[in-house]
């Protein structure tokens, strides 16, 4: 099915007829701005084909206009059978026709059926992926019923594409086994593959469980029975060893010589710490005799260097301060003649502005004359203009042109009304007279009468005529009606007004020409330009003391080079001065660092107390002391015994005996509990029990294992009906795949999408060997695949015989420009034997997209 024009009436604002034609084969375009109707459009073609014409709900009534009435909506669509207009009227006397050549093939009901089949059902329509409703460019758009509508239409395109799947896979009588399958094995588990609670394999595993747990207590309570009697024997055994007398007195001499041996080490090694602390305090007091010599010795060359650099800074800073005394004199004569010389200049420059003025006033008089003429004949051009301007009224060619055939055209009504209608002539033979209508009729003369009429005969009465009705009357009065609202809108009561106007105009319009040439020939930029350049001229002064130019010149000249002369001599003194300066505070510095070392040194020296001599004898005496601290306290170390084996031995020796002493306390009352333990159990045979459980939990056992054994089974045929299906939507997928591989490529080389099994729509996109979900590419990005996808869609709607015509309301809003050019190639791929409806307020963009250019227009034949 292809769509060849659409109309509609009462639909929003188009409460007059509007008319599309022209829709051809391919890429058709109808870009306008927003506002315009595109997306009423978009709705007006959903109702006629997705709405019966008794429809009454929310989505119809919001395409009634806010005055009322009934919407109208017809299209002249094209198929193989021919050429058929379908035609449906809501609300007030809804209708639905379909009409062939002009005959009505098929109304009300049976023409919603037609078209119906016209569709293929749902396929191919909003439903079936391939319209695009305005703000729904996503696959998934749309309600409820609209996203299962077009699950059902991609169902019913995988059957058509694939014709195998049938055989492959049972179709409904596959369904039909899986759903057996899967109610089966609903018995036994849940959907997640978990015994299901109250199902006979949740109740094996259940008896398994508890019988298991049985089983494992009374052997769990067998084998402490057993261990219970061991544990008793080896408790005995123990006891026995450790309350012999021989291993108790071994035990406590042990401990006692490992007292004595600890004690001995502690004493030996506090004497070691007490020689350790003499040799520190030896080794501070030699440090610090050592560190008073060497203070004493750098505190005296520090004050000779000290003495030299203070001699040397002073010398420094008295020849700086006599530079850069010269040098500030230097600038102050370089200034003062810097002053002199800019004074000298300004007074040249001002002798020279003054005889410049003086010359450009002589040579402007004559200008500003010639400028002053020009002004006034320009002002009197433009008054002149302005005045034919206001005098252009009345009618212009195209109007007055209007008119003339109106007027025509009621001319030639009112001939062909007048030439059928009766004819009433008066012949006069005395004084008296007839008047018709209140004007009198004149002598001789055949008049019309197109309608009743009442004549007055002087002195006689009145005549009624009522002749019958004769053709015309309706196009006389239409024609004077649509005259006389020509005439009301120009204020103009005749055609000879109206000529009259006319002729004003073209004269005022003659004289508004050449006083305009006038204007442009005397000011081509206009008055504003011509005043600015007498503004600018001189104004005359009087000039019998300037200067001759020539000598101010001059003289200007040799002031400005006496005055950069000054100006150069004033910047090396400056420059002089700075460095002087610098200079000078330099060599303060280093003076005042000098003087501060001497004194720092001063102060150093006087705190260090006694003389070198002195300092070294006590540092020599100082270490002699240290050298026989640490030779006593190496020979008293290599003497010390172990202090930590000792302090192990002991630690051992008397772990022995509080473990030994432990034991036989715990070891007592647990031979108490272990003989009451072995009483108690020997008495619940519990053994006996321990068997009987076995048997029964190797039953359960069985039993779970066949239950397990059918789940399996149900399982493997469930996967393996469900592997079945899904190879025949691979077999679906491929087609697709297909069709939409060259497209991608226009975006992205080498890209894919992935399917997802149960919507039959992309899941991911596949580019640069990554895989990235649908839901989380831009915009811009999900829009351009949601199109691509429609696109193949629409081609495989066509290969299973089913066209329909592909209409996107802007669906390309988020797409940058450089993707729209590629957006546009793939829109020209696909166009080919397809039908492709752009509707878009984008003119801009658009426009590079070609195709066929649609209009909505009023019909004015309806």
């Amino acid at each position: 099915m292809k769509l060849r024009a659409i109309e509609m009436t009462n639909v929003r604002r188009f409460t007059s007829t509007m008319r599309i034609d022209g829709i051809g084969d391919g890429l058709n375009v109808l870009s306008e701005p927003n506002e315009f109707g595109k997306s009423t459009l978009f709705d007006a073609l959903h109702a006629l084909f997705f709405k019966a014409h008794g429809s009454g709900d929310k989505e119809m009534k919001a395409l009634r206009p806010h005055s009322g009435g009934a919407p109208e909506i017809s299209v002249e669509i094209e198929t193989d059978a021919g050429r058929f207009t379908i035609a449906k009227r809501w609300f007030q006397k809804p209708a639905a026709t379909v009409h062939q050549d002009g005959r009505l093939i098929a109304q009300a009901d049976a023409a919603e059926d037609w078209i119906a089949r016209a569709l293929g059902q749902d396929a191919g329509g909003p439903a079936g992926l391939i319209w695009v409703r305005q703000g729904l460019t996503a696959l998934t758009d749309g309600s409820n019923k609209e996203k299962a509508a077009a699950l059902e239409a991609r169902r019913d395109l995988m059957s058509s594409v694939s014709e195998e799947v049938e055989a492959m896979t049972g179709g409904r009588r596959m369904d039909a086994a899986l759903k057996r399958c899967q109610e089966e094995l609903g018995l036994y588990a849940t959907g997640t593959g978990r015994p299901k609670v109250g199902g006979p394999w949740k109740a094996a595993q259940d008896l398994v469980s508890e019988l298991t747990e049985r089983h494992d207590r009374l052997d769990r309570l067998t084998g402490e029975l057993h261990a219970a009697l061991k544990a008793r024997n080896a408790a005995r055994r123990t006891l026995s060893e450790l309350t012999d007398p021989d291993a108790s007195e071994a035990r406590r001499t042990r401990l006692e010589e490992a007292r004595a041996a600890h004690a001995l080490a502690e004493r030996h090694a506090e004497q070691v710490e007490s020689l350790a602390r003499r040799v520190e305090m030896a080794r501070l007091t030699a440090s610090n005799a050592q560190a008073r010599l060497d203070g004493l010795r750098k505190a005296l060359k520090e004050q000779e260097d000290c003495k030299a650099l203070v001699t040397a800074a002073t010398t420094e800073a008295e020849a700086a301060r006599t530079a850069h005394d010269e040098a500030a004199g230097a600038q102050v004569e370089a200034d003062t003649a810097l002053r002199e010389a800019s004074q000298s200049l300004e007074r040249a420059e001002a002798d020279r502005r003054r005889a410049e003025r003086a010359q450009l006033a002589r040579d402007g008089a004559e200008r500003r004359q010639e400028l002053g003429a020009r002004i006034k004949q320009a002002e009197a051009a433009r008054e002149t203009m302005e005045a034919a301007k206001a005098a252009i009224r009345g009618l212009g060619d195209a109007d007055l042109q209007h008119i003339e055939t109106l007027a025509a055209g009621l001319a030639a009504a009112r001939a062909a009304r007048d030439a059928s209608a009766t004819q009433i002539t008066a012949r006069y033979s005395g004084a008296a007279r007839l008047s018709m209508d209140g004007t009198e009729m004149p002598d001789g003369s055949a008049l019309p009468l197109t309608h009743a009429a009442r004549i007055e005969i002087d002195g006689i009465g009145a005549l009624e005529i009522r002749p019958p009705e004769t053709g015309g009357s309706d196009a006389v009065e239409n024609a004077e009606r649509a005259l006389r609202e020509v005439l009301d809108r120009h204020g103009l009561d005749s055609l000879d007004d109206a000529l009259q106007a006319a002729a004003t105009r073209k004269a005022a319009e003659t004289r508004h020409g050449e006083a305009r040439a006038v204007l442009e020939s005397l000011a081509p930029d206009g008055l504003d330009p011509l005043r600015d350049q007498l503004a600018r001229l001189p104004k005359p002064e009087d000039t019998d003391n300037a200067p001759d130019p020539a000598t101010a010149t001059a003289a200007c000249e040799t002031a400005r080079e006496t005055e950069k002369t000054a100006r150069a001599a004033l910047t090396l003194a400056a420059e002089r001065l700075s460095a002087a300066r610098s200079d000078k505070t330099r060599a303060d510095t280093l003076l005042g660092q000098a003087q501060d070392r001497q004194a720092r040194a001063a102060t150093e020296l006087a705190a260090l107390d006694g003389d070198a001599d002195t300092l070294a004898a006590a540092a020599e005496d100082a270490r002699q002391t240290l050298q026989l601290a640490e030779a006593e306290l190496a020979e008293k170390r290599a003497a010390a015994p172990d202090l930590a084996a000792a302090k192990a031995a002991l630690t051992r020796a008397q772990s022995v005996e509080d473990s030994a002493r432990a034991q036989i306390e715990t070891l007592k009352p647990e031979l108490a509990a272990l003989d009451e333990r072995i009483r108690s159990a020997s008495g619940d045979a519990v053994e006996e029990r321990l068997a009987e459980t076995g048997e029964a939990l190797a039953a359960a056992q069985a039993d779970l294992a066949r239950i397990e054994h059918e789940v399996a089974v149900l399982t493997r045929l469930q996967e393996a009906l469900t592997a079945a299906r899904t190879e025949a939507r691979e077999r679906y997928f491929a087609p697709i795949a297909k069709e939409l591989k060259p497209l991608l490529n226009l975006l992205w080389p080498d890209a894919e999408l992935t399917w997802a099994e149960d919507s039959l729509l992309p899941d991911g996109l596949i580019r640069d060997g990554q895989t990235e979900p649908l839901d989380i590419l831009s915009g811009g990005t999900q829009e351009q695949i949601a199109l691509l996808v429609r696109l193949a869609f629409a081609r495989m709607l066509a290969d299973a015989g089913r066209m329909a015509p592909v209409i996107l309301d802007d669906a390309l809003v988020f797409t940058d420009d450089d993707r729209i050019e590629r957006m546009f190639d793939a829109l020209h791929r696909q166009a080919g034997d397809l039908q492709i409806i752009v509707l878009t307020c984008r003119q801009r963009a658009f426009r590079d997209l070609g195709g066929r250019v649609l209009q909505i227009r009023e019909n004015a034949d309806a």
